[in-house]
């Protein structure tokens, strides 16, 4: 049996350290070993009680949550959660936290919630158990110009791409489509991700990436040069109609604990597009996203799943990969370009 994971709660808010403590002591394969009012009562903490895990509050005093991450990250990398408001101005620090090297994040409770802090249990432990390699510095994010299949070298098939992702997505989403080109394969996306983060993540990509990327609505037609990031919250992603394909939200439970769920995707895909497909499963906790996988390399479609040393959680991609959905395993600094030679027009002449 492993030991508990050993986590630093950090939150300015005494009364927010005590939930989050509460909420994690509940759970017997975690321990809290401490708490933080501020960034230098946190540094002290870490070096005297060297943590497994931080969670880390995004609103301090002095110095706030994501200066603090980015010293972390670049003097004594490891994994730090963490913990935000759940609004316009939180999902975006939230994303900036996740670019300089956050595990994740989760929003503080809301009036009603059921399970204040979701499962911050099991990221705590998933952060504590990941193999991911913290780098001194994270790598730069390139410029969207400097992609390596220019338009005018690639010309886009009949095929849509499916990618499902969770943990760790939003950096391997950032690394996978700032590969595509302007004139893009049709390209659907669910990402396990609070409501109020997916439009200012969509936002977020399409300032970063050649193509146009927004948040799925309803309807919306699928086009060559497009991505379509699912909307957290309330309804699924599927693709529905094979004269004109195109977005459907749809209001179902959660699947897999998760809505939008990845597996619903897929499936949708498996059912509509067949072999003109290419599926993709990145980094992330559980197995959603699996058996969707398993039906679209079964229907015909191209199957890729991101290889265990560049997950932060090799969670959903082992599921798939055990299963037989997964065709080729690549690291997520190749799977862009594959998606790519797999989509090109060249590559379907005979279909």
């Amino acid at each position: 049996m492993m030991a508990p994971a050993r986590v630093l709660v950090v939150d300015d808010s005494p009364t927010m350290r005590g939930l989050i403590t509460a909420v994690l002591n509940a759970d017997p394969e975690v321990n809290v070993i401490g708490q933080a009012g501020d960034a230098m009562e946190a540094r002290n903490a870490i070096k005297q009680l060297n943590p497994d895990v931080v969670t880390l509050d995004i609103e301090m005093p002095n110095m706030n949550g994501l200066e603090f991450l980015d010293k972390i990250m670049k003097l004594r990398p490891m994994p730090v959660i963490m913990v935000s408001t759940l609004t316009h101005r939180g999902a975006e620090a939230s994303l900036m936290a996740l670019e300089i090297g956050a595990f994740d994040c989760v929003g503080k409770p809301q009036p009603g919630d059921a399970r204040p802090f979701g499962d911050l249990a099991e990221k705590v432990k998933a952060a504590a158990r990941s193999q991911r390699r913290f780098h001194a510095e994270p790598p730069p994010l390139a410029p969207a110009t400097a992609n390596v299949n220019p338009a005018d070298s690639y010309r886009a098939g009949r095929k849509v791409v499916a990618i499902g992702a969770s943990t760790g997505g939003v950096e391997a989403l950032i690394a996978v489509l700032q590969k595509f080109p302007v004139n893009c394969p049709p390209t659907v996306i669910t990402q396990h991700m609070p409501p109020t983060f997916t439009k200012s993540f969509a936002d977020r990509l399409n300032r970063l990436c050649a193509p146009v990327v927004q948040e799925a609505t309803d309807g919306a037609r699928l086009e060559i040069g497009k991505i379509y990031l699912a909307p957290g919250g309330e309804r699924h992603l599927q693709i529905s109609n094979p004269h004109a394909p195109c977005c459907r939200l749809v209001e179902r439970d959660p699947v897999n604990g998760h809505r939008p769920s990845v597996d619903v995707l897929f499936d949708s895909v498996a059912e509509l597009a067949g072999r003109n497909a290419v599926g993709v499963i990145l980094t992330g906790m559980g197995r959603d996203g699996a058996s969707g996988l398993l039906k679209m390399r079964h229907a015909g479609a191209r199957t890729i799943g991101q290889n265990e040393k560049t997950c932060v959680v090799y969670g959903m991609p082992r599921v798939a990969f055990e299963l037989g959905a997964v065709e080729h395993q690549f690291p997520l600094s190749s799977i862009g370009e594959e998606i790519l030679k797999i989509t090109a027009a060249r590559r379907e002449g005979s279909e």
